[in-house]
């Protein structure tokens, strides 16, 4: 028989499965959808960023390997780490990335091997779990609990399994939960790492999507991170760069060098345009933050009170660039939801147990229309007499 057996582990991704379903209610009715799906952004780059990018792709010298970071990509994640969070980084503490999706699902090759045991939370970010798969380790899961704010707690981790565990995985501000952490939460991350030897992988994708006048922060600003773990981030949601694909992965030295080496033998760097453009958004591009940030913040507002008023209560989001909402009692679980949904209104949603059993009862829904079509998903979730 053909293939590897870890494959087993694998199914078809929940998107892929939303966009046949998107294509046969569209065929069926002619009517069009209202995607809340997939996270991808629709705030494009401010002109800056994209002039630059273009400049560079008009260079010839420029499509050559990259194999390594640009100088200056190094210095200025450096220097952006430094002054947007009170983080020193050595430049051999950085590594660019493909986006954090590339770090999530490769990391775990440079850092354990195989039958090792990673904490990885429920609900997760798919790619937390499929990454430790990737790499054959063993994967046990977190409990984020709505009662408890879906901030992690300790307690709910078994000992016995924290003994054999050689990494964990966790992210704040959360995707799927929109949940943010406390302090206390980091400085009892690294007690817990400590306590029982482990590596930790923070995400900090949506550190800049904190809403409600709060400002998000870093892992790494808290004593003793540095010695137990590494930070990714991103520039896809920040800057509006998802598909241009450029993220960072720092921290921890030994951690870093070991994933350095990694991708030393699997890739040849972050197309050099893009590390220009990167740099280009993080020299001269901070005024557009809070702008993309208000962008988020209105649409998450206008998804409340229309949603809201057509029966369905959502709460807001504390931040990133989701919603998580639950689903009526009346629903099997959140797979049978989304059909019906999708059936009633052409509204579409991603079902909460594609991100863990945790999500049995919820959906995630992505910020990426534009407040009149979320205006128009309330009227139809209204008629639709779904929340009665």
């Amino acid at each position: 028989m053909y293939g590897a057996k870890k494959m087993n582990e694998f199914g078809t991704s929940i998107f892929t499965e939303l966009k046949i379903m998107k294509q046969e209610y569209t065929e069926k009715t002619g009517n069009d959808t209202i995607d809340f799906s997939i996270g991808s952004p629709n705030i494009p780059p401010v002109d800056s960023i994209v002039k630059e990018m273009s400049n560079r792709i008009k260079q010839p010298e420029n499509f050559k390997y990259a194999i390594s970071e640009l100088p200056e990509m190094l210095t200025t994640v450096q220097t952006w780490y430094h002054d947007r969070y009170g983080v020193d980084l050595d430049t051999d503490q950085i590594i660019c990335t493909s986006g954090s999706q590339e770090a999530l699902s490769t990391i775990c090759l440079a850092l354990c091997d195989p039958g090792d045991l990673v904490l990885v939370p429920d609900p997760c970010y798919p790619v937390f779990q499929d990454g430790p798969k990737i790499a054959s380790c063993q994967v046990a899961y977190m409990p984020l609990k709505e009662e408890k704010g879906f901030v992690l707690d300790f307690n709910d981790i078994d000992p016995e399994v924290a003994k054999k565990a050689k990494l964990l995985i966790i992210s704040y501000p959360n995707n799927p939960t929109c949940a943010i952490a406390p302090d206390s939460f980091y400085e009892e991350l690294i007690d817990f790492a400590k306590q029982y030897d482990l590596m930790v992988i923070h995400d900090n994708a949506y550190s800049e999507l904190v809403f409600d006048g709060k400002v998000g922060k870093s892992f790494l600003s808290f004593a003793g991170a540095m010695d137990v773990g590494i930070e990714l981030n991103s520039l896809s949601k920040t800057f509006g760069l998802a598909g241009a694909r450029l993220g960072f992965v720092v921290g921890n030295k030994e951690m870093v060098s070991l994933y350095r080496k990694l991708k030393s033998n699997m890739d040849y760097g972050v197309f050099l345009p893009v590390q220009y453009a990167g740099i280009e958004a993080l020299s001269h591009c901070q005024d557009s933050i809070p702008v993309t940030r208000q962008a988020y913040e209105d649409r998450r507002n206008a998804l409340v009170k229309y949603f809201g008023q057509a029966g369905w209560t959502i709460p807001a989001s504390a931040g990133t660039m989701f919603a998580w909402a639950r689903i009526p009692d009346a629903y099997e679980d959140s797979n049978a939801f989304v059909k019906d949904l999708l059936k009633k209104t052409g509204i579409v949603v991603t079902p909460g147990q594609s991100f863990g059993q945790q999500g049995l009862r919820y959906v995630r829904l992505a910020l990426v229309e534009d407040i009149d079509r979320i205006q128009e998903a309330g009227k139809r979730l209204a008629a639709s007499g779904i929340w009665g």
